[in-house]
């Protein structure tokens, strides 16, 4: 795999003040967590592209609210919505998300969830979930829809549920499309 540039990256949706801020770290990091063929790559930038809005922000632009009181995310406290709202190139979400990520990484974001947004921690905690729910093994089957689900409904409905799509779901499909596109040239 070649390294990503900017220009790659602007060309799969980035905006460029984007792109240059996290170049560098994604070709960085991404070897670490074996994001190195042109299917794991391409899923992997569209599903950022889509969460960060074309990498304009590392930090959700609702306020959070919708999140209090989510046993899911373990949100027990007064006003955990708000303070543990999504963050990141995926947007970590919820005070148990974030106490399991400051226990791995030793960042205090339990304090300061505000670092979540800083570069480092927004790619590391978009490649930490990206691992954690083993989506190499989706990209690697081209999976688009079960890696969104999982991004954005937290789980992939089983067959006797109603389909649900996740949020962006056309916008997804489409990032994956120009990624794998864009990226061919990289392998």
């Amino acid at each position: 795999m070649k390294a990503l540039t900017v220009d790659l990256l602007v060309r799969c949706g980035a905006v460029r003040s984007g792109a240059e801020k996290y170049v560098a770290l994604l070709n960085e990091l991404l070897p670490y967590y074996k994001i190195t063929t042109h299917l794991r790559v391409s899923h992997f930038l569209a599903q950022v592209l889509h969460e960060c809005d074309s990498m304009k922000t590392a930090e959700e632009y609702a306020s959070g609210a919708a999140y209090e009181g989510r046993e899911d995310l373990g949100n027990s406290e007064p006003g955990d919505g708000m303070r543990f709202k999504g963050r990141g190139l995926i947007q970590l979400t919820g005070r148990k998300n974030y106490a399991a990520f400051a226990e791995k990484f030793g960042v205090d974001c339990m304090n300061h969830p505000e670092l979540i947004a800083e570069p480092r921690w927004a790619v590391a905690s978009a490649l930490n979930f990206w691992n954690v729910n083993k989506l190499n093994g989706w990209a690697d089957m081209d999976r688009v829809y079960q890696i969104s689900c999982l991004i954005n409904i937290g789980h992939i409905p089983l067959p006797n549920e109603k389909r649900q799509f996740p949020n962006g779901w056309v916008e997804r499909q489409a990032l994956v499309r120009r990624c794998k596109g864009v990226l061919a040239e990289m392998f």
